[in-house]
């Protein structure tokens, strides 16, 4: 957004899905907020859940699922649309997406964690191209590490140390159940062309653990 804006080009960000015709809410030309998918649009009506999930309401939102009862029932309960993202809003009432419910880390101790905003603070590091962070049921959290590759042949000799040092100045940006204690550095970025990576460049986490499932679990070990 904000390289786009820098070119003169004006970005208004919304957010909506195909069970809701599908704008749900927009940032306005008079009042845009760039890390936000604005207010909602008029006749719409979105809430918070306790566990942070976004719902909506209104004339906007789907009957249902074609012929397919058990589905609608699971999505739309008592009027409202569960959208499955996780959010809040802000005083100005504008909406912010922080993550997908399917993708929150619940840790042993129960509190959430959006992998989503710890995986992008470590990517803030210049030496970090890629990361994704697991944790679900676990009393902390570990990543996968993808390097810049350019860093990566500079530090051939002992990159996992050198490493360490980048994970600890992110850490620094983190909560303590949000600091990562251990990873895995890996030459292999994740892609579409390996299937990591949806086409519209989406980590696939359950992808990803499957094929590096042994290392992640002997972290915890």
């Amino acid at each position: 957004g904000m390289f786009f804006t820098s070119l003169g080009l004006r970005i208004l960000q919304g957010y909506g899905q195909t069970e809701t015709a599908p704008l749900i809410s927009a940032n306005l030309p008079s009042n845009p907020k760039m890390h936000t998918v604005g207010p909602p649009v008029k006749g719409t009506e979105v809430k918070i859940a306790e566990d942070g999930e976004i719902l909506v309401r209104g004339e906007l939102i789907m009957q249902g699922y074609w012929q397919n009862k058990k589905a609608t029932r699971e999505v739309i309960k008592n009027g409202w649309i569960h959208t499955g993202d996780i959010g809040i809003i802000d005083q100005e009432n504008h909406l912010q997406i922080t993550d997908r419910k399917r993708d929150i880390i619940v840790n042993s101790g129960g509190d959430n964690i959006s992998p989503q905003r710890v995986e992008g603070i470590l990517c803030l590091e210049e030496e970090i191209a890629q990361a994704v962070v697991f944790g679900d049921k676990r009393p902390h959290l570990i990543a996968l590490i993808v390097a810049e590759e350019i860093w990566m042949k500079s530090s051939k000799n002992q990159p996992n140390e050198a490493m360490r040092s980048i994970i600890d100045r992110a850490n620094k940006k983190l909560s303590n159940i949000e600091k990562i204690r251990r990873f895995i550095l890996t030459k292999t970025p994740f892609s579409t062309e390996n299937g990591q990576l949806t086409p519209t460049m989406k980590v696939r986490r359950h992808i990803i653990y499957e094929i590096y499932h042994d290392k992640l679990e002997a972290l915890y070990s």
